[in-house]
């Protein structure tokens, strides 16, 4: 049988290249993307995946992308970036800027590998999200509305694809030791009134992040979805996952959110 491909995006550092790493190792035939796949390190390159360039802020990249790397089964929109800061002092330019990373590629890179899909009867995507979307944090409102946004698109097309043999569904790792705290976008305006809260944030996330689970552990849910024969719409894994979602089907919305609060230190 002729292995299935995936596309992996963002396949060079962090979830992505562990998603790409197990994908390998379970026979499939998989392309990474990289903004540019020539400043990879050797040492970080992954035997077994074909790299490719897309740049998700450049539109003729992203349509250029197909042509590329011809048919796929599995679409992995894992590429991406974090972003902070009190909502009153995001400047709107980088909102947007995070929409086109965080959304509109991924989306329309979805569009443009549905109908090779839908054809074959056969496909799976995967929105690589966080569990912020599903337990919204202080000082996060870009990102969380960006990931959120992404799981809607998943979470209402599925029931359009699924006829055909295609399943979108997301999956909504909790904190995670990738490094993205060091190349997280942060805003704060001189002299904001949110200083003190937002910097206890920070320190919050950056201590969770760095005792968070692996990336290799989000590879193995995202192996899950993908072989799954009905993927569910949502996987999540980290941060007290299974604890966390119980509450929020039991409990009252404003108990859940001074959880979530006082995990991040707010006094609420």
């Amino acid at each position: 049988m002729t292995p299935r491909t995936a596309l992996v995006t963002g396949a060079s550092s962090g979830i992505g290249r562990a998603i790409a790493s197990a994908l390998v190792a379970r026979g499939y035939s998989v392309v990474g993307t990289s903004r540019d796949p020539a400043r990879i390190p050797p040492d970080s390159r992954l035997a077994g995946v074909d790299y490719v360039p897309l740049d998700l802020h450049d539109t003729a990249s992203i349509e250029a992308l197909p042509s590329l790397v011809g048919d796929i089964d599995i679409l992995v929109n894992n590429a991406g970036e974090s972003q902070c800061g009190p909502l009153e002092d995001l400047p709107i330019a980088s909102i947007e800027e995070l929409f086109q990373l965080n959304v509109f590629g991924p989306v329309r890179l979805t569009q443009l590998f549905l109908p090779g899909m839908r054809a074959r009867h056969y496909g799976r995507v995967v929105m690589v999200g966080s569990m912020l979307a599903s337990f919204p944090l202080a000082y996060r409102s870009s990102y969380v509305a960006t990931k959120a946004a992404v799981k809607a698109f998943s979470d209402a097309a599925r029931f359009e694809t699924s006829p055909f043999g295609v399943w979108l569904t997301t999956v909504e790792p909790g904190s995670i030791n990738t490094g993205i705290a060091e190349r997280r976008a942060t805003f704060l305006a001189d002299g904001s009134p949110y200083a003190a809260d937002f910097r206890t944030v920070l320190a919050a996330l950056d201590r969770h992040s760095h005792a968070g689970i692996q990336p290799e552990v989000v590879a193995e849910l995202a192996i899950s979805a993908i072989e799954a024969e009905h993927p569910r719409p949502l996987y999540a894994v980290g941060s007290q996952a299974p604890l966390l979602f119980a509450l929020k089907r039991l409990a009252p919305r404003t108990v859940v959110e001074k959880l979530i609060a006082r995990g991040h230190d707010l006094a609420r």
